[in-house]
């Protein structure tokens, strides 16, 4: 396996496949080598109306800012790689009308930077509180908003992608049919005029999953978010569940491929790939975030030692991590990114 790239500073934590930095991503990314990252999977700050804890500009601002961070991701990636970027979608100010902004950083990361968009995804969270609470709770004229979308961008028009690494359960339906085709299934023309034959019932292990992603965001105490109420660090208030990183993880890259988060928050991105043997960069602003994002890392639950942790990555510490159990991480149906 290739090494982890370093960086322009020392890392507030190290781990057997990978490196969290505190710092802005703009000035970390420029001392990566170019063409040599395969993926970087973000949720940047949404351009929201309401101002958050953890950062977020006007929507004006905002298209030209994120655009910075894309031209340095074009450069950075190979020639194979991707860009996963998931954005929350906005009202305009003060009217229910929404805003185009996502779409617009879309169109510019295409037309400007010379990004092509492989596909674009859906993400539906059904456990998304209702918003905003003014249209939706108060006067009731719109919808509950529950879906982001998610670019995903490529560098050329054929990146690295096996989408067979990502198939889902067959319906219960098409387990039926594969147990027995011929009392289930008559082949017959469609509508369309596609012929489907008897050979469409064999078992591929699972079925071609759809680009929009049904993950709930809603899963109990994980191992950070018990590790930061017991210490009583702030938890990050915009994590996504580990299933949307795995699913681009493991449909874009290889074992051993470079992941790059940069705008990591609680760093689930980087607790995945390491669960899945990829290597990974973590870039963070905010100290006492990647301070906390440390304890998905900790082989430890005792106060004591994750206050300790805590406060010697937040003094400028480079803290070495083990690694991970992927079990615990990846496959247990509650925990949440």
């Amino acid at each position: 396996m290739d090494q982890i790239p370093e960086l322009d500073r020392t890392p507030a934590y190290s781990t057997p496949f990978g490196r969290a930095y505190i710092g802005d991503s703009r000035e970390l990314l420029r001392a990566l080598p170019s063409d040599h990252v395969n993926l970087v999977i973000t949720s940047p700050p949404f351009a929201l109306q309401r101002k958050k804890s953890y950062g977020n500009l006007d929507q004006a601002e905002y298209i030209d800012w994120l655009l910075e961070f894309g031209r340095l991701i074009h450069e950075k990636l190979r020639p194979d790689g991707s860009f996963v970027l998931d954005l929350g979608g906005a009202y305009q100010k003060g009217v229910p009308v929404r805003s185009l902004y996502n779409f617009r950083v879309l169109v510019r990361l295409c037309d400007e930077v010379g990004f092509h968009l492989a596909e674009e995804f859906f993400w539906h969270n059904p456990s998304k509180l209702p918003s905003p609470i003014e249209w939706v709770n108060k006067r009731k004229i719109r919808a509950k908003d529950s879906v982001n979308t998610i670019w995903w961008l490529s560098k050329t028009e054929w990146p690295k992608a096996d989408v067979g690494r990502v198939r889902v359960p067959y319906s219960e339906r098409m387990q039926k049919l594969l147990e027995d085709p011929e009392k289930f299934y008559s082949p017959a023309q469609r509508p369309s005029g596609h012929d489907i034959s008897a050979g469409f019932a064999k078992d591929n292990g699972g079925a071609i999953p759809s680009n929009l992603l049904q993950i709930p965001n809603s899963g109990s105490l994980g191992r950070y978010e018990a590790a930061c109420k017991a210490v009583g660090l702030k938890r990050h208030p915009a994590r996504f569940p580990t299933k949307l990183p795995k699913f681009f993880i493991d449909f874009l890259t290889d074992p051993g491929d470079l992941v790059v988060d940069i705008f990591a928050g609680s760093n689930t991105t980087g607790e995945v790939a390491e669960a899945l043997g990829r290597r990974w960069l973590a870039i963070e602003e905010l100290p006492d975030y990647v301070a906390a994002s440390s304890f998905r890392f900790a082989q430890t639950s005792n106060e004591a030692e994750l206050r300790k942790l805590a406060e010697a990555i937040e003094s400028g510490a480079c803290v070495e991590l083990p690694g991970l159990d992927a079990a615990p991480v990846l496959f247990s149906g509650t925990h949440s990114g």
